[in-house]
């Protein structure tokens, strides 16, 4: 059934372990899912595509469709479906070609890639997208910039940002060539952060900045950023988070958990890079994010997803050793 390399398409991370645990442990498996952080997901890849190693199988989420290079000779979708946020949906025609696009791979061992599905009644919809044409992109997404934001914000001199973003974005008028971008993420962080005592241009930075508002840890970590920040004037990542206290995950709730604590840091780390002198600990934040990574991934080989015992498997001082002296010091 599986040729090397191989990719299994589940499209929800509970499909994802139930497809890995259905392999029966006959191949070893990499994994990639949208909210894996980017560093596990570039090894995942890198085990995957090397050639000598034993990870012949890698079970992905639509994930796989952006940001990774990888050697692939078969694609087998194990739905057509995706749940978008909102409702469960059919795969379009784009995501479906940008998906099966990924078998094959000039210059690899596998020139031309093969796309198929689990489930036989799914191939008509795969045959009819890949021989359909790609819809032609008619508009673009804007959002505002914040000296639009500024100078609007004069027409309401008394308004929080929310307002004046709800405000914006119910009057603004564009040609037929634009539209006004998805803005539900920074409108929710608006209202979070609108009774704090922040100017206009550090609100709005906090509003762009990449947080999940869904993901409760991700949010309260944002909101005590900001709360710490309009107070003293610096954050300190230790009055947050107690270094030393990150564990292997023994369960799936404790996986999103740390999965929900990267991005926490990853938020401090970017918030760093403009704000340095009010967000000083970059560095912690960053072996705090490395040592995230080592331990997820420990997870996925203690849940069976790549065997411990495996002679080709890279072992755990090896992934030590590729952090640097300073963050191995936080270990």
């Amino acid at each position: 059934m599986f040729s090397r390399p191989h990719t299994w398409y589940p499209l929800a991370r509970k499909k994802v372990r139930k497809a890995k645990i259905e392999t029966g442990g006959k191949h070893l498996c990499s994994v990639v899912y949208g909210s894996l952080p980017p560093e596990t997901r570039t090894r995942q890849a890198t085990m995957f595509n090397d050639a000598t190693s034993e990870f012949d199988v890698l079970v992905a989420s639509d994930a796989i469709g952006m940001g990774l290079n990888l050697n692939i000779s078969r694609i087998i979708f194990s739905t057509m479906q995706k749940f978008d946020g909102s409702e469960m949906r059919d795969l379009t025609v784009p995501e479906i070609k940008q998906i099966a696009g990924r078998a094959g791979r000039y210059g690899s061992h596998f020139p031309v890639g093969e796309v198929t599905c689990l489930d036989p009644e799914d191939l008509p919809l795969l045959h009819s997208s890949l021989k359909s044409p790609s819809p032609t992109l008619e508009c673009a997404g804007l959002f505002p910039n914040f000296d639009l934001i500024f100078m609007y914000s004069r027409l309401l001199p008394k308004s929080g940002l929310h307002e004046i973003l709800e405000h914006f974005l119910e009057n603004a008028k564009l040609s037929e060539n634009y539209f006004i971008a998805n803005c539900e993420e920074v409108l929710k962080v608006a209202a979070v952060i609108d009774e704090l005592p922040l100017g206009l241009q550090d609100k709005y930075l906090f509003c762009i900045s990449p947080v999940d508002m869904n993901d409760d840890i991700s949010s309260q970590g944002l909101t005590q950023f900001a709360q710490n920040y309009a107070e003293k004037g610096i954050v300190r990542l230790k009055e947050i988070f107690t270094p030393g206290t990150l564990q292997v995950p023994k369960t799936l709730g404790a996986l999103r958990e740390l999965e929900s604590i990267h991005k926490v840091l990853d938020l401090y780390v970017w918030l760093s890079y403009r704000l340095e002198e009010s967000f000083p600990d970059r560095e912690l934040a960053s072996s705090q994010k490395a040592i995230c990574s080592l331990l997820i991934e420990e997870f996925l080989e203690r849940l069976g997803w790549q065997k411990p015992g495996s002679k080709r498997r890279t072992p755990r001082h090896s992934l030590t050793s590729l952090l640097s002296q300073n963050v191995r010091q936080h270990l």
